[in-house]
């Protein structure tokens, strides 16, 4: 089952993203941060559903849309994000625009919003918060 930690370290990605200061920086962080979220969910979901699979290696984004079909959208688009992540990471800096990657850092953050949502850490966050007012100052 995915942890809070998963979730912190999800969230702390994501806040590099947004302060990287050269745009294949930022593209790249959101990237990775969009993958962080994907392991949230297959931790979450995929544990009966990979019993059944073989075990040659599978693509994160083939694999949320398996177990995950109303996520197959998110897979669909971020999976169309890797040949610029390639790009990137092979050097090619100017591929992406400033825009495109705060584009990308916003889609990961409603992303991650939805995976919250969606295996339940936002209601685990409330009864945290809950429970720190009860006990107060």
């Amino acid at each position: 089952m995915a942890s809070s930690d998963d979730l912190r370290r999800a969230r702390s990605s994501l806040a590099e993203a947004e302060l990287a200061q050269r745009p294949s920086d930022r593209y790249l962080a959101a990237h990775l941060t969009a993958l962080r979220v994907v392991a949230i969910v297959l931790t979450h979901r995929a544990a009966p559903a990979m019993a059944r699979l073989s075990g040659r290696p599978r693509n994160a984004w083939r694999m949320l849309a398996e177990v995950a079909p109303e996520l197959a959208e998110w897979a669909a688009f971020f999976a169309a994000t890797e040949a610029k992540r390639d790009a990137i990471r092979a050097g090619v800096t100017s591929i992406v625009s400033a825009r495109e990657a705060d584009d990308l850092v916003r889609d990961v953050e409603a992303f991650l919003r939805l995976v919250e949502r969606a295996v339940g850490f936002s209601a685990m966050r409330k009864r945290t918060i809950d429970a720190a007012a009860a006990i107060g100052p």
